[in-house]
């Protein structure tokens, strides 16, 4: 065994492991924002920091969050973390590697009895994917303070809104406002790559520098649901049909322009039966670029050749946006910090954006942050096949460790 492999290492992959079985679809991992696998998750993730003497608690939008003090009481915080919440048949590592390494680093410190000249702030963020509500990001956006009010009365597909969420899940929707971080000076982020440049080069180690902006959209296609056998092709309001031109024309509109990537993730059908023409299509729109120019103008551009499909198919569209994140570039300070780090651990730095957007992106709105990304068996992510080794866990860890040593407020 690689003699980089220590057991915080060990203790953290298996930790990983552990995480994993709180799901709300076993076998498969499932952990929505808000759900009871979410719930339990974060009350293993408050036991853990317990157990090294942090008062760990969920805050008032959901997350979990433990404070380990510098060697000056109230002295000021740079916080690390990620998230815990998964997408559907997800893998284990996107995210829970960044928050569970950030409670590792802190144990570190705390097991040495070693006081930094900053507080370390660990969170868990509670909601990133956005795949229960469609208003995502609302972990981080409460700590950056820019959650919008309307965010609460959302609803999910069992008609539950994120206030009646949080409130079961013993958060206070009430008093978001509490929820807002003070008193911290910059946020880094550990997560998987999510991506193939890492293992194409054989580096184990990333310092991102900038992350896309990301646009969603909600469409719904209203035609006239009629029988299958009774319908004449030509007289047909099919809502299905015309949203599979229309997905269509999406993935056109990407492939015309480098670096900018749409995705439909998810189609509903309405009625749903066999033998009727369907009268109701419902899709998800993801769009992502590194220049937010090209991003708005890629999403007026679909609007519009959207718009022309219904008219000419004589359908109804309605589209309706449900996030938007502009393109965040990472701070030349923290970008620089890291650099630093993952050199001091034996590793070349490598420079890279990020195409998945991650909760940095709104922290940054705030404050000076930053991520450090770790290979990821063939780039794959959202999928159960996710996978990444004990030896690469050992650096990333050791290079945030660095990091967090290293950082001083200026």
């Amino acid at each position: 065994m690689d003699a980089r492999i220590d057991s915080p290492a060990r203790r953290l992959m298996a930790r990983l492991d552990a995480l994993a079985a709180f799901t709300d679809d076993p076998p498969r991992l499932t952990r929505l924002c808000l759900s009871q696998a979410h719930r339990r998750a974060a009350a293993q993730f408050i036991a853990w920091a317990n157990e090294s003497g942090l008062d760990a608690y969920v805050d008032p939008v959901g997350n979990v969050r433990a404070r380990y003090e510098g060697a000056a009481p109230g002295a000021p915080a740079l916080m690390i973390g990620s998230h815990i919440d998964t997408v559907r048949d997800a893998g284990r590592y996107d995210g829970a590697l960044g928050a569970l390494a950030a409670l590792s680093v802190v144990e570190g410190l705390a097991a040495a009895g070693r006081r930094l000249p900053v507080a370390v702030e660990v969170v868990a963020f509670g909601d990133e994917e956005g795949v229960r509500f469609p208003y995502t990001l609302t972990g981080s956006r409460g700590l950056a303070g820019v959650n919008e009010p309307e965010a609460l009365e959302q609803r999910d597909a069992s008609g539950v809104s994120m206030r009646e969420a949080l409130i079961a899940f013993g958060g206070d929707p009430d008093h978001l406002a509490a929820a807002r971080a003070e008193g911290v000076v910059a946020f880094v982020e550990l997560h998987i790559e999510q991506g193939p440049v890492l293992e194409a080069e054989g580096r184990p180690l990333g310092v991102v520098t900038a992350i896309n902006g990301a646009t969603r959209l909600s469409a719904v296609v209203t035609g006239t649901a009629g029988h299958a056998g009774a319908s004449p092709m030509e007289l047909r309001r099919d809502a299905l049909a015309a949203a599979a031109e229309m997905i269509l024309a999406i993935e056109a509109r990407a492939r015309h322009e480098p670096e900018l990537v749409a995705t439909v993730g998810r189609l509903d059908v309405e009625p749903g039966a066999v033998n009727v023409v369907p009268g109701r299509a419902r899709f998800s729109i993801d769009l992502r670029a590194p220049l937010d120019e090209r991003r708005r103008r890629a999403v007026a551009d679909i609007a519009a050749s959207l718009s022309a499909i219904a008219a000419r198919r004589g359908v109804r569209l309605e589209l309706t946006p449900t996030h938007e994140a502009p393109a965040y570039i990472c701070h030349p300070r923290i970008v620089a910090g890291l650099e630093s780090a993952v050199a001091a651990v034996g590793v070349g730095p490598r420079l890279l954006p990020s195409g998945a957007g991650h909760d940095t992106m709104v922290m940054g709105q705030r404050w000076p942050a930053g991520m450090l990304f770790v290979r990821c068996k063939d780039g794959v992510s959202h999928n159960p096949a996710e996978s990444i080794s004990q030896d690469d866990c050992a650096l990333a860890l050791a290079a945030l460790t660095r990091f967090v040593e290293d950082f001083r407020p200026g």
